[in-house]
């Protein structure tokens, strides 16, 4: 009885600490869960267990570039004696990286008739192929055929990736006929080429001015089914830059990203490099604004190149500020140290020389200014190399004074200045609107050998006929040799006559121009149109604007437009008579 008492209190209390649970619970749910804490105290175990001694993992990027490290640091005694004590497996794909780490040719050539003769080891395509490769880039190519001519003896699979090492190898030491029959060898084993393959020898062929077989090999790849990747586009483009066709090279430019292949960063600096060298700034225009959307940038060597050529040209570099936020252009001009090459490896030979030499070094340009007033009063002669840094500088510090000066001096002391000081000059001069002097400098320049280019004279004379400087731009104009007389520079000086209100003129350079065979094009009648409007000769302009009808309806016809037309265009093609 006494049992089932204290069971019923028993079961009572159990409901109640039921009920009392239930609440904690429901608190719990509304209080912040704490993470839980560890004891102060806990109970040591007795014989605790000893952690065993676990060795790190090596990997094999460790292995690799220890490997590379004994090659290169040690001599060939000392490095073949700790290779032997390495407790690795020699395998293709480990000896193939190791040479692909590019040690020293010497010890490469070593290390890969060392492996050679390990136990259980030999040597395969892939490995012979990146040893072809090492002596390829180092100019052997004696030993890289000898190793071609072993893959064969052995039977070794010689594949696509191996004929295009050769005959990449084979150009570059001026046997372009030797990868000629290299690829011609590898069509003939029928040994399918890979997109790689196609770009490399298309490479060959366009550096070396075999254009059509260039063109047929492109067209061979795309009838293959081969997809051009942005490698085989930027090798098209660069020959299509090279040869000063501009616009073919923009809609490329411009199809290969219709076609889903973005150009990368590689393509936009060797694109740029071309430009620059050619000094031409508007396609570069195009390809900063492709890259300033795309957030790409300029190596800081092609930067500086471009930068250059914007002001050899006189036009803004605000895109290429734009595109490169990340380059202080004011530090640039700050720091620049002024390249000089000279007959020695430092300073000129001579006190004066040298003198000039570190004074421009330090940009203290007032005491050039001194030192050369002093020089030219001597008679005393520099060279041509030191004279355009000179310009250059000055150019770049907005200093017109000196540049002058060291323009003057060269005059006087017979000195030929490089053709991109005087572009620095003429820009610098256009900026500070000093266009009396221009016509001095540009007749320098021709009489010297050096040309501005259509494009730039085109610029430059259209430019003097904003500024309503007829004269200048008519002594310009007659400074050019007779192949840049063409239908660019016409119809700038056309414009230029339009633009000093006086219309006369202008029609009579125009019949001039149709006297001397010269076609117009589109932009020569878009001046003409836009000038004679402007200056109230409507029925005039009528005439005009149905030739230029006639001209955009024929222009489907037509199989090519020449260079001229195409600048013409470019420049004139809209109102720019102002």
């Amino acid at each position: 009885m006494l049992r089932i008492n204290y069971l019923h209190g028993l079961a009572a209390n159990f409901r109640n600490w039921n009920r009392a649970l239930k609440f904690l619970h429901s608190l719990h749910q509304n209080k912040r869960r704490t993470p839980p804490t560890k004891h102060k105290f806990t109970k040591a175990l007795k014989n605790p267990m000893k952690p065993f001694d676990v060795e790190p993992k090596v990997y094999m990027r460790d292995t690799i570039s220890n490997i590379y490290k004994i090659l290169k640091y040690s001599t060939w005694e000392s490095a073949e004696t700790q290779l032997k004590q390495l407790p690795i497996r020699w395998d293709s794909f480990t000896v193939n990286q190791v040479l692909k780490t590019h040690p020293p040719m010497e010890k490469a050539w070593l290390f890969f008739n060392w492996v050679g003769k390990v136990k259980s080891f030999k040597h395969d395509q892939f490995t012979y192929t990146t040893m072809l490769d090492i002596f390829g880039e180092a100019g052997r190519v004696s030993s890289m055929k000898y190793l071609f001519q072993q893959m064969q003896e052995k039977g070794l699979k010689i594949d696509a990736v191996t004929y295009t090492s050769i005959l990449h190898w084979l150009s570059k030491s001026g046997d372009v006929d030797g990868a000629v029959e290299t690829w011609e060898e590898m069509r003939g084993k029928a040994c399918f080429p890979t997109v790689v393959s196609y770009t490399a020898y298309m490479k060959v062929l366009f550096d070396n001015q075999r254009v059509k077989e260039g063109t047929a090999v492109y067209k061979e790849m795309l009838q293959s089914g081969i997809s051009p990747n942005c490698h085989t586009y930027t090798v098209l483009m660069e020959y299509l830059f090279g040869a000063g066709k501009y616009e073919e090279a923009l809609e490329i430019f411009s199809k290969m990203q219709e076609a889903r292949v973005k150009p990368d960063k590689a393509a936009c600096n060797i694109l740029v490099e071309k430009c620059c060298k050619a000094g031409e700034t508007w396609p570069i225009v195009q390809i900063l604004q492709f890259m300033k959307e795309n957030h790409l940038v300029l190596r800081y060597p092609i930067f500086l190149l471009a930068l250059e050529t914007f002001k050899a040209a006189g036009e803004r570099d605000a895109l290429l500020r734009q595109v490169h936020p990340h380059i202080s252009v004011e530090c640039i001009d700050n720091e620049r140290v002024v390249e000089y090459k000279g007959n020695d490896f430092e300073a000129p030979s001579s006190l004066d020389r040298g003198l000039v030499w570190v004074l421009l070094k330090k940009l203290n340009l007032q005491a050039v200014d001194s030192l050369l007033t002093e020089l030219m009063d001597k008679n005393i002669k520099l060279d041509s190399e030191l004279m355009s840094a000179i310009v250059h500088v000055n150019c770049g510090h907005c200093r017109v004074a000196g540049a002058l000066l060291a323009f003057k001096y060269s005059v006087k002391t017979g000195i030929k200045l490089e053709r991109t000081a005087y572009l620095a000059l003429i820009g610098c001069l256009i900026r500070s609107n000093r266009f009396t002097d221009i016509v001095e400098i540009v007749v320098e320049m021709t009489s010297t050998g050096h040309s501005l280019g259509v494009y730039l004279a085109s610029l430059l004379i259209y430019r003097l006929g904003c500024a309503r400087r007829p004269t200048c731009a008519a002594k310009i104009f007659d400074s050019l040799p007779d192949d840049q007389k063409c239908v660019a520079t016409y119809t700038a000086l056309v414009g230029v006559y339009f633009a000093a209100g006086t219309a006369d003129k202008g029609l009579k350079i125009y019949k001039t121009m149709g006297k001397k065979g010269i076609y117009p094009s589109l932009g020569t009648y878009c001046v003409l149109v836009a000038g004679l409007e402007k200056l109230g000769r409507v029925s005039n302009a009528e005439t005009y604007r149905k030739e230029k009808k006639s001209l955009q309806k024929d222009a489907y016809f037509r199989e090519s437009i020449p260079m001229e037309e195409k600048i013409c265009d470019l420049l004139f093609a809209r109102d720019v008579v102002s």
